[in-house]
């Protein structure tokens, strides 16, 4: 079973995101970059699979620009076998639905029978990759998944739902987002940071791949989040109550 992972460049999540001065983005220049938290999740996943000898390939995938060939490094020495960047324009802003039609291409282009994503990226939050890929392959998927198992052709997942967890079943070929709580990823070792330089990464360009990605939304502004407001000290409830009272009537 040949199991795909996508990945994603973005911010490291110890870092403290900036605004660019003139609010057209994200501070970028001179800040240290890393795999998205859930991917990573994602792609530990993988490779366990694969020492347990029920993956036979592990391929990750990544779309953007050309350093997000550093994340793929990355992901290799973690474990898996090769990568593949599809190389897209710097100032393009891709969005999930272009990235899961790429995706799509590729995993067509593998002929993958599973294929593993984080839940969301930590720079957008958007959620949307993995369930807008589902639909284009017509394959079925599970959502936030916090444990998973595979057996007799079929995954079962394990995921978390208000009040409790839910399990599901489904046949291969399958998509899955992954949690946080799926795993704890590994650390990655000089020795197979070294080893990860020598394994095969592909590079492609979206029309290597037939997809045509236009953009239909553009960023005009982006900004710090309001400053909170002082909290009030009050004596009693009843002296809360008031202050309730009076934020409401205004």
């Amino acid at each position: 079973m040949k199991v795909l992972v996508a990945v994603k460049r973005v911010v490291d999540s110890n870092v403290k995101v900036r605004v660019r001065d003139d609010e057209s983005g994200v501070e970028l220049a001179g800040v240290r970059m890393g795999i998205n938290p859930f991917d990573e999740v994602a792609v530990e996943q993988a490779v366990r699979w694969k020492e347990q000898g029920v993956a036979t390939e592990v391929v990750c995938v990544s779309c953007g620009v050309a350093a997000c060939a550093e994340a793929l490094r990355t992901a290799m020495a973690m474990g898996a076998d090769r990568a593949v960047l599809v190389e897209t324009d710097p100032e393009f802003e891709l969005l999930p639905l272009h990235v899961a039609k790429l995706l799509l291409a590729v995993i067509r282009r593998e002929q993958a029978q599973l294929v593993l994503l984080g839940k969301q990226a930590v720079d957008d939050d958007c959620n949307q990759t993995g369930q807008m890929l589902a639909a284009l392959l017509g394959w079925p998927q599970a959502t936030f998944a916090s444990g998973v198992e595979m057996a007799e052709g079929r995954v079962r997942v394990r995921r978390e739902i208000d009040g409790g967890s839910e399990i599901l079943s489904m046949p291969l070929p399958a998509v899955i987002t992954a949690d946080l709580r799926l795993n704890e990823p590994r650390y990655v070792t000089l020795p197979n940071i070294m080893k990860a330089r020598k394994k095969a990464l592909a590079t492609l360009r979206p029309a290597e791949l037939g997809v045509e990605l236009r953009q239909h939304v553009q960023t005009l502004r982006v900004a710090e989040p309001a400053p909170r407001a002082e909290g009030v000290r009050v004596a009693d409830a009843a002296a809360l109550i008031d202050v309730l009272k009076a934020e409401l009537s205004r």
